[in-house]
């Protein structure tokens, strides 16, 4: 028969292991609480691209207007245009001089100067960028400029010569081809905004950096 002194140890181990199982969460409470220094990325969409070996005389203006479905805006598509749907709307973005005249859309904005450069293939781009406050790119750098538009929100771009913030219906230019930049949603609310581009086509697009 066991000792009194051997089963006490056993009530004692016993009790202090459902002191512990009770203490700990459980693995799908712990996968359930994100950690505070989790960074959300900012959700980049590539809605249109296409490569051009010409562009015209600059400096360079991004004309954008919108209409009432994409086909539309495609339908008024010239050389240096490009269409997407973004938002419930079509949208067509036109580099060329600027005043340059409406394609059959509403004008929303000119945006520019965008300064030029020679390459031996162009690729014009646009991306749209979406995310909750306090969401942002990696650090990163472009072999061309890219120029902002604000949807809704709150845009902030940080390079090492500084931040600028731009609100909704503005706009931004960007900065030199090959400049070290990190992208964040700041507003209120969720940032909406449209990323035209216009790069070097022979190089990667994107390319990770570190700000200085």
């Amino acid at each position: 028969m066991r000792s009194r002194a051997f089963i006490g140890r056993r009530i004692i181990l016993l009790a202090l292991s459902l002191c512990a199982i009770a203490v700990l969460p459980s693995p799908l409470t712990a996968l359930a609480q994100p950690t505070a220094s989790a960074q959300q990325a900012l959700v980049i969409k590539t809605e249109a691209e296409k490569k051009v070996k010409q562009l015209p005389a600059g400096p360079w203006y991004w004309l954008i207007e919108s209409f009432p479905t994409l086909a539309a805006a495609q339908g008024a598509e010239g050389p240096t245009s490009l269409s997407a749907q973004v938002a419930d709307k079509g949208w067509l973005f036109t580099l060329g001089a600027k005043g340059q005249p409406t394609h059959g859309g509403t004008k929303v904005a000119e945006v520019g100067p965008v300064a030029t450069f020679s390459a031996p293939e162009y690729l014009l781009r646009i991306n749209s960028a979406g995310g909750p406050p306090g969401s942002k790119t990696p650090v990163h750098m472009h072999p061309g400029f890219e120029t902002f538009y604000v949807l809704s929100g709150e845009f902030t771009l940080r390079t090492a010569d500084g931040v600028s913030h731009v609100e909704a219906s503005r706009f931004m230019t960007g900065h030199a081809p090959d400049t070290a930049m990190q992208v964040s949603s700041t507003g209120a609310g969720d940032l909406s905004a449209l990323v035209l581009f216009v790069v070097d086509g022979t190089k990667p697009f994107s390319s990770p950096a570190k700000l200085e």
